[in-house]
């Protein structure tokens, strides 16, 4: 946010400025203050500009960033700099504090300028000079200006603190002091951390120029869920690594950078400062789950960042501007970017190259599977491009949704793929369609829902504003690169963000009466390495729990996630933490509104739902104290008496682009997947009609299951008995329970050993449970640490720490969090396994896995397993009832298969109902591994691997 403290002139006219700093001179010895004088006038912007003035440059040249200085003066002494971030659960607080003597012999300006990324808010500023402090409040625009107004009119010290229209990252303030005065000045500004190819990344400008004995940057983190991995990164130079310390536990790290004085120099005797760059912290959290829901000061915000999921195929048309405008640099990075990003391609993927210039040319009028042949030739294809010409763009975007659309309706492309256009271009249209506005119309009209537009606009010659609202109206995103030694490396790295889609269609709900005012919760795409957040506020409860239901479009697979959390526990959390930021969830909530508003505001189809949308931003805004392009910050001192007015600017039609300082990375961009909602209106909480708890399927009462050390429990139904066996295996060995070649469904367990013998016997138990349905090729295989479900080439993984609920042409699989899986096939084939956790440090036992499957199972004439020969109920007899050796255990003799066995009269567990201590099931006992019970020996049913069929016995 380029933002300046100063006073209008009342001329432009360099006599007025020298006869006003003549008058302030004259002031200055009465001990009052004035601001120093800018000279610039806001002007209301005309729907009419030209075409040069649209494009006013909105960053700083290189030169220019070299000549930058957070301290501007000709005789000062800094005594100090430091900044200060809190990070909390995304949300960062920074504020950036110095304190500067003008150690001159005269009165001159000092200036104060801070670069801030560009998605952030600035929340307040304070300065204070020889004792008199004066103090921001955001008000409506209005209001604001009209307070300066009536200072100005009495005579009193006044300023205004502005926006450059088109560049929202520098704030700079100047204040003209006597000799020996004492200045502080302090800004506040906060941000939401977006997660870019899997972290957070948080930047922090650095630019005293000058040595300064206190500099200082410390940044808290704390992440309620944890840590995964915390890295500085610097520009100044590596020798400055060394000086950063790190201190991290399971959930918060601080982060200190304090250069000394001689560190700081250029060399031993120079005066200079090596410290001018951008200092870099890059974290990720620990996920338990896809989604996490944390509540605070009667707010929420659930944040969505599965992993582990097969990335959808991709059908991606790559347009690509090659004007004369492109010739040299622009051009020879693109092709170098070009051939990265078309390695990337799988066979999976398809896609096709349009270029232009004033004519379009396709490389391809059809997509193609990404082989190697096929990327070989399109490298080829792009390393012959001569740039030359002018800029047809709307024809080129024609062109490929063209393409799109045949493929769609020709059916060439898998129904759960995503369908893009990545255009590349540096410059306005010139030839065929020319106005911006037609040229939106006309993509909006053709584009389907299906399909989403990027937009990289590269340099300052393109209208960003243009490319930024068509990606948004089309379920992307726009991004500028610039234009230097390393533009290749951006669009590479642009498109890594978008390379990797994992679900389509995201919605986020939660049930009625338990949210309001929540942000977008409906998203066209989620991409690997990214993150999806929802907030809203939360509604009085008689629960102390919030629930949220996510669901999902994945590679052949549809998902229902559902998410809990207390609504309570953090902000007792919160308040251990001497530096945690409690009010994160509510000054988040109000960003993403705030931000999602303005977004809608340029998309808004009439004045009067402009009006609409700028009254809820301004409301908003003062709430929470932002400095946004239609709020205000009225800075004034104590007693009220003299006014400065933080001023962002007039609503620009054109050019508002977004800028990147010098020497780092991009600033982080805010993807909007698709067309938000809330262009229509403010998604409600759905009712419970639409949300309800993630369907738990019921077994029968009487049931065959395995559980424990593996203890079979099998029911006879038309016998109305229960038969029990143990299975003494070994760990790693694989039992086959049910296999059903006609049916093509197998069951298979895999077992694990405890800890250590006890008296003498090594226990086991089924570690993993695989179910593998082979008409559609899909296993899903449960273990005490996830869930995977596996298709052919996808792999879809998930924990046990979230409840949810997935579906796949005949198969659905439904988690009951930190419970059990259930499994269903075809609607008549049924199982459930059960989690049994123990104590972490037990020296013997394991957690472990049982499985429950019901009788009435459908399942063909051919199956068998340990559990499945049973569908076809033996005949069973028992008699000869007598007192055993054991007086609490009766012995028999059964009759089965015809086979005489000596069974003894006991019981075994259910789990279902307590998984703690479970159900007595009391049940006739086979001794022997159920020998002369099931057919053949408890070794036939050893399988090689977890999806095999079992062989003939």
């Amino acid at each position: 946010m380029c933002v300046r403290i100063c006073v209008f002139e009342l001329t432009g006219l360099k006599n007025m400025r020298r006869l006003l700093l003549l008058l302030l001179g004259l002031l200055l010895l009465q001990q009052s203050f004035e601001f120093v004088i800018d000279g610039e006038r806001e002007e209301q912007t005309s729907d009419i500009q030209d075409h040069r003035e649209r494009h006013k440059r909105a960053v700083l040249t290189s030169g220019e960033q070299e000549d930058f200085e957070a301290i501007r003066g000709d005789d000062i002494t800094i005594k100090s700099y430091k900044v200060e971030s809190h990070i909390t659960s995304r949300f960062a607080h920074t504020t950036v504090r110095s304190s500067v003597v003008n150690s001159g012999s005269k009165a001159q300006s000092i200036g104060f300028n801070v670069q801030i990324p560009k998605q952030a808010f600035i929340t307040s500023f304070t300065m204070t000079v020889n004792g008199v402090s004066f103090v921001g409040s955001v008000k409506e625009k209005t209001m604001a200006r009209n307070l300066y107004a009536q200072a100005r009119a009495r005579g009193k010290a006044a300023g205004i603190v502005r926006a450059n229209s088109q560049d929202m990252e520098t704030f700079k303030t100047e204040v003209y002091v006597p000799s020996g005065s004492s200045i502080d000045f302090e800004l506040h500004y906060q941000e939401m951390m977006l997660r870019k190819l899997g972290v957070y990344e948080h930047s922090l400008y650095l630019q005293p120029g000058r040595l300064v004995p206190q500099l200082q940057v410390d940044v808290y983190i704390f992440e309620p869920k944890g840590i995964s991995k915390v890295q500085t990164l610097n520009t100044f130079g590596t020798q400055f690594a060394e000086m950063v310390r790190v201190t991290s536990s399971t959930n918060k790290a601080h982060i200190v950078f304090k250069p000394s004085l001689q560190h700081q120099r250029k060399c031993d005797n120079c005066t200079g400062t090596m410290i001018d760059g951008i200092f870099t912290v890059k974290y990720d959290v620990n996920r338990d789950n896809a989604a996490e829901i944390q509540v605070s000061d009667g707010h929420f915000v659930q944040f969505f960042a599965p992993t582990q999921l097969t990335p959808l195929p991709k059908n991606i048309v790559f347009v690509i501007d090659v004007s004369g405008s492109m010739w040299g640099v622009k051009m020879k990075q693109t092709v170098e970017a070009m051939q990265a990003i078309l390695d990337d391609l799988t066979i999976d993927d398809n896609f096709s190259i349009i270029d232009f210039n004033h004519n379009v040319r396709c490389w391809s009028e059809e997509l193609v599977p990404g082989s190697s042949i096929q990327i070989t030739d399109a490298k080829k294809y792009i390393q012959s491009i001569k740039p030359n010409g002018g800029t047809n763009i709307n024809e080129a975007l024609m062109r490929a949704v063209q393409i799109l659309v045949r493929a769609s309706n020709q059916g060439l492309v898998d129904p759960r793929s995503v369908s893009m256009i990545i255009l590349v271009s540096d410059g306005d249209p010139t030839v065929g369609e020319i106005k911006l506005s037609t040229i939106q119309k006309n993509v909006k009209r053709v584009m389907r829902e299906e399909f989403s537009l990027f937009s990289l606009g590269i340099g300052f010659d393109v209208d960003y504003d243009f490319l930024e609202r068509i990606a948004m109206e089309n379920r992307g995103m726009a991004q500028r690169i610039y234009a230097n030694h390393d533009a290749a490396e951006q669009l590479r790295t642009f498109y890594s963000q978008v390379s990797s889609p994992l679900l389509r269609r995201i919605t986020v709900q939660f049930p009625e009466d338990t949210v309001s005012n929540i942000t977008q919760n409906r998203f066209d795409k989620y991409f690997s390495g990214s993150e999806l957040m929802v907030a809203g506020k939360v509604l009085p409860s008689d629960t102390n729990t919030l629930t949220s239901f996510t669901t999902a479009s994945a590679a052949k697979l549809d998902i229902t996630l559902e998410t809990e959390a207390d609504t309570l526990e953090l902000d007792k959390e919160l308040a251990k933490h001497q530096h945690s930021f409690t009010g994160f969830a509510k000054q988040m909530w109000a960003y993403i509104t705030i931000k999602q508003l303005i977004a809608e505001r340029s998309l808004a189809p009439t004045a009067a739902k402009k009006r609409k949308i700028t009254q809820r931003i301004v409301a908003l805004a003062v709430d929470h104290q932002f400095v946004t392009p239609l709020t205000a910050m009225l800075v004034e001192s104590e007693d009220g008496r003299e006014r400065l007015l933080a001023d962002s600017p007039k609503d620009p039609k054109h050019g508002c682009c977004s800028g990147r300082t010098g020497g780092g990375a991009g600033s982080p961009v805010h993807v909007v997947y698709q067309l938000p909602p809330w262009v229509q209106s403010t998604t409600p909480a759905p009712s419970h009609a639409v949300v309800g708890k993630t369907e738990e399927i019921k077994l029968p009462q009487h049931i065959s299951l395995v559980d424990n050390d593996p203890h079979f429990i099998v029911h006879l139904p038309r016998s109305d008995m229960d038969i029990c066996f143990n299975i003494d295996s070994k760990p790693g060995h694989i039992l086959n329970l049910v296999s059903d070649s006609a049916a093509g469904v197998v069951v298979n367990g895999q077992l694990i050993g405890s800890k250590q013998t006890h008296k003498g016997k090594l226990k086991t138990y089924f570690g993993i449970i695989s179910v593998y349905y082979q008409p559609d090729g899909v296993s899903v295989s449960i273990s005490t640490d996830s869930i995977i479900i596996t298709d052919g080439r996808n792999n879809h993984s998930f924990s046990w720490g979230a409840a949810a609920e997935f579906a796949q042409d005949g198969l659905n699989v439904s988690i009951v969090k930190n419970a059990h899986v259930s499994i269903t096939i075809n609607n008549n084939i049924r199982v459930m396994v059960l989690l049994h956790r123990v104590w972490k440090k037990h020296p013997i036992n394991v957690d472990f896995l049982g499985i429950y499957i019901p009788n009435d199972n459908q399942y063909s004439p051919l199956v068998h397993g340990l559990i499945g020969q049973f569908s076809r109920e033996p005949e069973v007899n028992v008699y000869d009832i007598h007192q055993g050796v054991d007086p609490l255990k009766k012995e028999a003799t059964m009759e089965v298969k015809g086979n005489k066995l000596l069974v003894t009269r006991g019981w075994q567990k259910d789990y279902r109902q307590d998984t703690k201590h479970g159900v007595n099931v009391y049940c006739w006992f086979i001794h022997n591994s159920g020998k002369g019970f099931i057919n053949g020996h408890y070794t036939d049913y050893i399988v090689p691997n977890l999806s095999s069929f079992l062989q003939t016995l």
